[in-house]
């Protein structure tokens, strides 16, 4: 089941319950998720659907940070969508996960003290591996911190 059967499933449910900021949350995430289909052309391959999902809920903190403080009802909307959002999320790696794909990255590139200077062809192993699963600052700290 495709995320877009998934999330039109579960609007259609929060229709039914009369749920409207869910539904309104999962209508955006729908929306998106399908003009990036018509963009394509042909199906989503799963991480491209993950990759929307990942950038509606980066938009939506987006919102949520640079909204004034005083304005609750924006903060709070922002959240519970949020809360909607990563649902359909993918799980993303904690840092023993990353720290233990990193491990791998050096012995496969035969590194035992890793030198600054290898960091760019260091990443350039490593992201292909955890691109969606990771968070890309997280991995790039955990990678500097070889170094130190």
């Amino acid at each position: 089941m495709t995320k877009i059967e998934l999330v039109r499933g579960e609007m259609v449910k929060a229709m039914k319950e009369h749920d409207i900021p869910r539904k309104e949350a999962l209508s955006m995430l729908l929306s998106a998720l399908k003009a990036k289909e018509k963009d394509k052309r042909e199906p989503l391959t799963e991480e491209e659907e993950n990759a929307v999902i990942k950038k509606e809920i980066k938009q939506t903190r987006e919102t949520l940070e640079s909204a004034p403080a005083d304005r609750a009802d924006i903060r709070q909307e922002a959240e519970f969508r949020i809360g909607v959002l990563s649902q359909f999320a993918p799980e993303e790696m904690g840092e023993e996960a990353i720290r233990a794909v990193i491990a791998e990255v050096l012995a496969e590139m035969g590194v035992k003290t890793p030198d600054p200077k290898q960091k760019g062809l260091i990443m350039k192993n490593l992201m292909p591996r955890v691109k969606g699963k990771a968070d890309g600052g997280l991995v790039n700290r955990l990678v500097g911190e070889l170094f130190v």
